[in-house]
């Protein structure tokens, strides 16, 4: 084990001990280095990948603490993961963000608020007037679609659950945006699927939920199996 690995473990086990708790500010380099029996260059270093992990924030002049440690922003190295994976066939992250958000929409139909029904009911309000519009804003569109989703992820009520659908979803959007752009009727489609999920979440049905997920994740994932690989360029011509 390198001294890099001792710090990150060191840290990481003073944490789950509950010597250091989210938000605390860590001791001085020279106390901390000394107590982790590394110097304190290793201990830099180590530093440093324990920020990139998202479990310290360093601040320049002020030290080092402990970040809150929530679940998504733990997950968020992860996404380098689904990256890689994605290059190869970017249907096996689809496959996975279904089967994920199928669970959370079943969790979510018997714990969600009604405040937040509400919120998800505007939310496809607006979306069904700009798909009305000509043109129709396709991002703005998009951005309604993710904070729908991300409603349904939250009342699920498990931060593990919500970090994964973060990393996973979020490598989507591009494909998902380029579907909205260049597929007729692909926003009135989804538009209805997501009104299905919601109607299911109002009936508080977690097995309905979870259909009306599958079916609307399953339809994403089969009209994305021919995205090009210069979707990019192609946006970007698009919104130009």
């Amino acid at each position: 084990m390198s001294r890099t690995d001792e710090v990150v473990n060191g840290i990481k086990r003073m944490i789950l001990e509950g010597q250091f708790r989210p938000g605390d500010r860590l001791p001085i380099e020279k106390d901390l280095a000394e107590q982790l029996g590394v110097s304190r260059g290793s201990l830099r270093e180590g530093m440093s990948a324990l920020s990139i992990l998202g479990i310290v924030n360093i601040r320049q002049g002020d030290g080092t603490y402990v970040t809150n440690l929530d679940a998504p922003q733990l997950l968020a190295p992860m996404g380098f993961v689904v990256d890689f994976q994605g290059q190869g066939d970017p249907r096996h992250i689809h496959t996975v963000r279904r089967l994920l958000e199928c669970e959370a929409a079943c969790l979510a139909a018997t714990r969600i608020t009604d405040e937040a029904l509400a919120q998800a009911g505007d939310l496809l309000d607006e979306a069904a007037r700009l798909i009305g519009q000509s043109p129709p804003d396709h991002e703005r569109i998009m951005e309604i679609d993710i904070a729908f989703h991300r409603i349904i992820a939250v009342h699920a009520e498990n931060p593990v659950l919500v970090g994964l659908i973060e990393a996973f979803a979020g490598r989507t959007i591009r494909g998902r945006l380029w579907r909205s752009l260049h597929e007729e009727g692909a926003d009135l489609r989804t538009h209805d699927e997501h009104v299905a999920i919601l109607k299911a979440l109002v009936a508080r049905d977690p097995e309905r939920a979870r259909t009306r997920m599958a079916n609307h994740l399953i339809g994403v994932e089969e009209s994305l199996q021919g995205l090009p690989d210069d979707a990019d360029a192609s946006i970007e011509t698009t919104r130009s």
